[in-house]
């Protein structure tokens, strides 16, 4: 088996670090750099920056704050926010950024997913999905989970992997700052869906939630922030956990 990722998030407005419950409530929680830098001391595998308004404000990811946190780190960084463009794309990775991740404007028009793939390589691509349940769907949502899509989730998945994406982040608003527990069900058919990694995204609230998350589900990384931003655990902690219950990370602390 390989080796299970544990990922902070650092979602970023105006320069620094934020976190609500299911996209709502933003409360800072401190410096892009200064997190980054800690989490990567603590054992992460990799950091995902997301500007969390960019596409609602109609303006491109702070590239100067790729910059600064890529100076930082010596893990990978991948970027994402308001691309809308190969060139977007291009400039986030010059910044540093080592993936980017691409939400609404996958789904306004899928092509710009297999053309960052033909110019970087499918390895430098991200596809964000952020889903919420709709009575007995689960659908797709846009604009940092203001717009309904009525798409459904898993096809979504299935056709993102198709057009070109080496990555999924998978987000489920309902579970977004809970802490009550990921998604299994979706999760697993998540993965069944599309040939290539999945990260899950919301619902952390335990280093017990992701020992469950990697025993009950095939995804490759947890994503997580409230509960690294809040000082109730630490990437360390929850990779030992993971390590007395036999599943597999690289244990660099």
């Amino acid at each position: 088996m390989l080796a299970k990722r544990i990922i902070p998030c650092l979602d970023i407005r105006d320069g620094r670090v934020v976190k609500g419950t299911s996209f709502l409530g933003l409360r800072e929680m401190g410096s892009p750099v200064e997190l980054a830098r800690a989490y990567e001391q603590q054992g992460a595998d990799e950091i995902v920056i997301l500007d969390v308004s960019a596409t609602a404000e109609g303006r491109s990811s702070l590239r100067e704050t790729v910059a600064q946190v890529s100076d930082a780190l010596t893990i990978p960084l991948t970027a994402g926010g308001g691309i809308k463009s190969v060139e977007d794309a291009a400039a986030l990775l010059r910044s540093g950024a080592d993936k980017v991740a691409i939400n609404t404007a996958a789904f306004r028009r899928p092509g710009l997913l297999a053309e960052i793939a033909a110019r970087f390589g499918s390895q430098a691509v991200v596809a964000a999905v952020d889903v919420r349940r709709v009575g007995l769907r689960v659908e797709v949502f846009l604009s940092g989970g203001r717009e309904p899509t009525g798409r459904d989730a898993v096809d979504w998945i299935r056709e993102v992997h198709r057009r070109g994406a080496g990555e999924i982040l998978l987000t489920s608003i309902d579970h977004d700052g809970q802490q009550g527990g990921y998604p299994l069900d979706l999760l697993q058919a998540a993965t069944a869906a599309a040939a290539c990694p999945v990260i899950a995204s919301g619902g952390m609230g335990s280093v017990e939630d992701a020992v469950e998350l990697f025993r009950r589900t095939d995804v490759s990384a947890a994503l997580l922030a409230s509960l690294l931003h809040e000082g109730r655990t630490t990437v360390g902690a929850i990779k030992r956990q993971l390590l007395r219950e036999g599943v597999p990370v690289r244990w660099t602390a």
